[in-house]
């Protein structure tokens, strides 16, 4: 590390600071983009070696850039225009090791691909860094992002911040660990089937899947079925809310309605902390996945959804039971388009032994399985989307738990610590996590939230549904429902 780019004593209340308050002191210049930075990459130090949240610390590039984005805002308050200062000016992130962050090796979290540093910032990347945040390194992630678990043979698993023998969820697991901690104010996850949402209820914090077309990147090319979107883990609804509007403001999507009730909001931050108005919610226990596994709550996740429902209705809102039903050809159809893009990756015969038995079961089976076949579960798919919409449009947000069970081991799924099978693990997955896929194949927007903790200490959530471009008033009624735990706050 060069001399200018040395650490230098941290203000110690930076980490009390929500992402909102942390953003206005940087742009206020109350605290310098190095003074954070240095604050995060401390915490880095001292929390990853015991959470494995990181893959790689780029904390030399990140102090560099630091003292970058401070001389950009000594210029702009000499000139008087720090009101044309990124919305995100000097904010600390870090990026899943599923997208490419220059200079940087893109691991994928397999051992069957070469680890050559990435020539180039994916559009995920770029656009954020557009918006004015300062990449601290890459986070843990399943093999090719494929798990409800971020464990691969590349690094150390990621862990649960509230008890590190527990896994912290997948595939966005390090970013929401590392938020959780106190490693990071907020992160960019991806969600195919639950991957932001998944970790956030493990971990205890606050994870937006928006709706299908509101940010156009984070999208996988081989993602047939248009599953996969880029949305915020946080602490808080607030803090989702501010990545929310830089993702929107800098994604090139669809133009954003951040208000609710036909009242317009200036951001979802705004949104976020309106009134929602009277919802009818719906309550829904079915899952599409219940035909084919044992898909049984347990006392904690309907703990979650019970301090879910009394806080919803002494706000004044309508909540119910929901008669939802799914179609029981809904397993094949989502596994075959889950894994459609695994079966086509470039990987030599000589290397496929190094991938993980879910990843090269799952290969085997979308090498074999016929276009035609494929192009049948996303009709399928398709019907279902229409389907399923047309069921939840009774209500104005469909409300159910986000998980099903607490936090598993590390190694439970995969079953590290006996033998197992690539089927057995994927069922354990869709047991824990049995609402998650559904809202992706509808291009839904839903939102994960903590409403509960165990006696142990545990996060548990519960998780709202809303109808298409209905962002602001998830988080409206996210902000209505999180309860912070010992390891997130609400500053500012």
């Amino acid at each position: 590390m060069n001399a200018a780019t040395e650490r230098k004593p941290v203000d110690p209340t930076v980490g009390r600071l929500s992402a909102v308050a942390l953003r206005d002191a940087l742009r206020s210049g109350e605290l310098s983009a190095r003074d954070a930075v240095g604050h995060f990459l401390e915490a880095i130090d001292t929390a990853n070696p015991h959470l494995g949240a990181f893959v790689a610390v780029t904390a030399e590039r990140a102090l560099d850039d630091a003292i970058a984005v401070d001389a950009a805002h000594a210029a702009a308050r000499r000139k008087g225009i720090l009101d044309e200062l990124p919305p995100l000016h000097g904010m600390p992130t870090a990026f899943k090791d599923l997208v490419d962050v220059e200079g940087v090796p893109t691991t994928h979290g397999s051992s069957a691909v070469e680890h050559r540093a990435a020539p180039g910032d994916g559009p995920l990347v770029a656009l954020l860094r557009a918006a004015g945040v300062i990449s601290l390194g890459k986070t843990q992630v399943p093999e090719f992002g494929l798990t409800a678990y971020s464990e691969n043979r590349v690094a150390p698993p990621s862990r649960n911040p509230h008890a590190p023998g527990l896994s912290s969820g997948g595939s966005s697991g390090g970013s929401a660990a590392a938020v959780a901690a106190g490693m990071l104010p907020f992160a960019a996850g991806t969600d195919g089937g639950g991957s932001i949402r998944i970790p956030a209820a493990a971990c205890g914090i606050v994870g937006l899947k928006p709706g299908r077309g509101l940010i156009a990147v984070g999208q996988s090319a081989g993602d047939a079925a248009r599953l996969v979107v880029a949305g915020p883990l946080a602490r808080t609804a607030d803090d989702a809310a501010l990545l929310l509007d830089a993702l929107v403001a800098f994604g090139g999507g669809r133009p954003r309605d951040a208000g609710h009730q036909g009242r317009h909001a200036a951001s979802y931050v705004d949104a976020a902390r309106r009134e929602p108005g009277r919802q009818r919610i719906g309550v829904a226990l079915a899952s599409p996945w219940d035909q084919r596994y044992r898909v049984h709550p347990e006392p904690d996740a309907l703990a979650a959804l019970t301090a879910a429902v009394a806080r919803l209705e002494a706000s004044g809102h309508l909540v119910e039971e929901a008669d939802v039903r799914y179609d029981n050809r809904y397993p094949d159809a989502f596994t075959a388009a889950w894994t459609a893009g695994i079966g086509s990756l470039r990987i030599g015969p000589e290397r496929e032994p190094l991938l993980t038995p879910l990843t090269r079961a799952f290969r085997r089976r979308a090498q074999q399985r016929s276009r035609s076949k494929l192009d049948e579960s996303l009709a399928f798919l398709h019907m279902f989307e229409h389907d399923t919409i047309a069921q939840y449009a009774r209500w104005d947000v469909m409300l159910m738990p986000a998980l099903a069970q607490t936090p598993r081991p590390v190694g439970w799924f995969s079953g590290t610590e006996w033998q197992t099978t690539a089927d057995d693990d994927y069922a354990r997955q869709c047991e824990f996590a049995p609402w998650s896929s559904m809202v992706n194949v509808c291009g839904l927007p839903a939102v994960s939230v903590p409403t509960h903790w165990t006696e142990t200490g545990l996060p548990m959530g519960a998780q709202l549904v809303g109808r298409a471009g209905s962002e602001g008033l998830l988080l409206a009624l996210a902000r209505l429902l999180e309860t912070p735990g010992a390891l997130s706050s609400r500053t500012g």
